[in-house]
C-alpha cells in the first residue's frame, strides 16, 4: 500500500477520534448549567446536544478553512503529512489527560499549539502563517474576555428587568427556557469545534496532494459531524461536575445569562470564521455571571486552576507534538 495514502487514512483516523474526543470532553460546556439546576436530566440533556452538535456541525465551514491554511500554509508545509499526524496525537493525549483530571481545558488550544509546535519541529519558525496564526491566538485570548464582560452585563440586565419577579415563578420559568438555551449552547459548539477536524483534515488532504483547494468536501464534514455528535453522546462527568458546580452555585436564572452569553460570542466567532475555545467561552461567561450575582459566591480557586490549565496548554501541546514529529520523522 501507498506511505502516502496510508498515513492520510491515519491523519484521518486521528482526526476523528479527536472530533470524538472532543464531543465528549466539551459536552460540559454546553449542557452543565441545565444539568446542575436539573432543568434536563443528564440522560435527556446530553441526546440534546449530541443532535444540535452534529446540526451545527454540518451548517458551516468558514473557520474550518482558517484552521486549513491561516497556521501553515498546507501547499508547502515541509513533512506535511507527519506534522499533521504529529499534532493530531499530541493534542488527543492532552484533551485525555485533562478529561481524566476533570479540568475543563480548550481543545482548541491543544490543536492549534500542536500544529505550530510540530510545523516549527519540521521547518522552523519560519513554517508558520505569522498573519493568520496571530488572528487565531488573538481571538483565542480575547473571547474569554469578551464572554466575562458579557456575561456580568447580561446578568446585570436581567436583575434588573427581573428585580420585583417573584422568586420562585422566575426560577421555574428559567429552568424551562434553559432547555433552548442549552439546544442553542450545543448547535453554536458545533458550528466552531467540529470544523476544527474538518481543518485538519483537509490540510492533510491538501499537502498529500489529493485536493487542490481549501473548500471542505462533503463527506470531511459529515463524518466531522458524525464523530462530535457520537462523542458527544458519550458525555464527560467530570467536567459537567467541575463546570456545573465547582465554578459557583448556579441556579436557572444564571444558567440562562451564562447559556445566552456563551452561545452569543460562539456564533459571533463562528460567523467571522474565527476558532474560539467554547471551554474559554462558556467557563468565562459563567464566571461574569457569578461575579455579577455576587463576587463572593464565585469559587476563585477553581477558576484560578481553569486559567492556569489554559495559559500552559499551547506551549505544552506545542512541545508534545514537537517531540512527536521529531519521533515519527525517523520512523516515517
Amino acid at each position: 500500500m501507498d506511505a502516502i495514502f496510508l498515513i492520510t487514512v491515519l491523519i484521518v483516523i486521528f482526526a476523528l477520534v479527536f472530533d470524538f474526543i472532543n464531543g465528549f470532553h466539551d459536552t460540559a460546556n454546553a449542557i452543565a448549567t441545565s444539568v446542575s439546576t436539573k432543568a434536563l436530566k443528564p440522560r435527556h440533556a446530553i441526546i440534546l446536544a449530541a443532535v444540535m452538535n452534529f446540526v451545527g456541525a454540518m451548517t458551516f465551514t468558514g473557520v474550518a478553512k482558517t484552521i486549513t491554511k491561516d497556521i501553515v500554509d498546507p501547499f508547502t508545509l515541509q513533512n506535511g503529512d507527519i506534522v499533521i499526524l504529529s499534532a493530531l496525537i499530541a493534542a488527543i493525549f492532552w484533551n485525555l489527560l485533562t478529561w481524566y483530571f476533570g479540568i475543563p481545558s480548550s481543545s482548541s488550544h491543544a490543536l492549534i499549539g500542536s500544529i505550530a509546535g510540530a510545523a516549527i519541529a519540521a521547518a522552523g519558525v519560519s513554517s508558520l502563517n505569522y498573519s493568520g496564526f496571530i488572528k487565531i491566538i488573538q481571538a483565542l485570548i480575547f473571547s474569554p474576555l469578551i464572554a466575562f464582560a458579557a456575561g456580568f452585563i447580561v446578568y446585570s440586565i436581567f436583575k434588573v428587568v427581573f428585580r420585583n419577579n417573584n422568586l420562585t415563578k422566575t426560577n421555574r420559568n428559567f429552568r424551562t427556557f434553559q432547555i433552548f438555551t442549552a439546544a442553542l449552547q450545543s448547535y453554536t459548539h458545533g458550528t466552531n469545534d467540529a470544523q476544527k477536524a474538518m481543518g485538519i483534515i483537509t490540510m492533510a488532504l491538501i499537502a498529500n496532494g489529493y485536493v487542490t483547494t481549501t473548500d471542505i468536501p462533503f463527506w470531511v464534514q459529515f463524518s466531522c459531524a458524525l464523530a462530535m455528535g457520537l462523542g458527544t453522546s458519550v458525555g464527560g462527568w467530570k467536567i459537567i461536575k467541575t463546570v456545573g458546580g465547582k465554578i459557583m452555585k448556579i441556579r436557572p436564572v444564571n444558567g440562562v445569562a451564562a447559556d445566552l452569553t456563551g452561545a452569543m460570542v460562539i456564533f459571533t466567532a463562528t460567523a467571522l470564521h474565527m476558532p474560539v475555545s467554547t471551554t474559554h467561552v462558556i467557563s468565562s461567561s459563567i464566571l461574569g455571571v457569578g461575579s455579577a450575582h455576587r463576587v463572593k459566591g464565585v469559587k476563585w480557586g477553581t477558576a484560578q486552576r481553569m486559567i492556569i490549565t489554559w495559559i500552559i496548554t499551547l506551549p505544552i501541546s506545542a512541545t508534545v507534538a514537537g517531540i512527536t514529529y521529531l519521533i515519527l520523522s525517523s520512523f516515517l
